[in-house]
């Protein structure tokens, strides 16, 4: 641990009991919001939706949070219990699949630019290869070659109150890239590579070729 760490040890909190104290219990459409399907509302946000981030987390305590992007509508809804997620082209590290094999759940957070409500869903999933499948996404660029299947456990609208007080989609707010090194300046920090690095306008077109 670094010397440089705070440790809260009288202060952390570490049961259940402990943690409902500092808070009012749920109450209203806090509770009642919560499907255990896709109704039409939500089936909508998702064919709105070109962006999803999927949370996941492997047995052993490992957890990751994968960003994945399309058109609107790239995450199909099969039925109001499953949806359809193809695996577009990445980084090969397969955080991602390697956990659903591990512990078979995810959970899901939509997103539509614009709009400060967000869309929740939480379940089952699993990887498959099946041609049927796959074949939903044959007009994709780069046909995937694999797609995530989530079953429905939880389905809820998320209030704006994150999006409000961030302002995300104010273009007043936008941090222009030049407030960092490019990508290819601190992965070669991060990493000691002696090469020199790629620059931003590179990185952009090579991805490009690969989307």
């Amino acid at each position: 641990m670094s010397e440089n760490r705070p440790v809260y040890r009288a202060a952390r909190v570490v049961d259940a009991a402990r943690l409902r104290e500092l808070y009012d219990p749920p109450r209203g459409r806090a509770v009642t919001k919560e499907l255990r399907r896709l109704d039409r509302h939500c089936r909508r946000f998702i064919e709105l939706s070109p962006f999803v981030v999927v949370a996941s987390g492997a047995a052993e305590g490992h957890f990751d949070a994968s960003p994945r992007g399309g058109e609107p509508g790239f995450v199909h809804v099969a039925d109001d219990r499953t949806l359809l997620i193809p695996d577009s082209p990445g980084n090969n590290r397969l955080d991602t699949m390697e956990n659903i094999l591990s512990t078979g759940k995810v959970g899901l957070l939509f997103l539509i630019p614009g709009i400060d409500e967000t869309l929740r869903v939480n379940g089952a999933a699993r990887l498959v290869e099946h041609a049927g499948v796959l074949a939903r996404f044959a007009a994709m660029k780069r046909p995937p070659k694999l797609a995530i299947e989530v079953t429905v456990a939880q389905a809820y609208l998320h209030c704006a109150k994150a999006f409000m007080r961030s302002q995300l989609w104010d273009p007043a707010r936008h941090v222009p890239r030049s407030a960092l090194p490019t990508t290819g300046e601190m992965i070669r920090d991060q990493t000691g590579a002696a090469d020199a690095p790629e620059s931003q306008e590179a990185m952009v077109e090579r991805y490009k070729a690969l989307l």
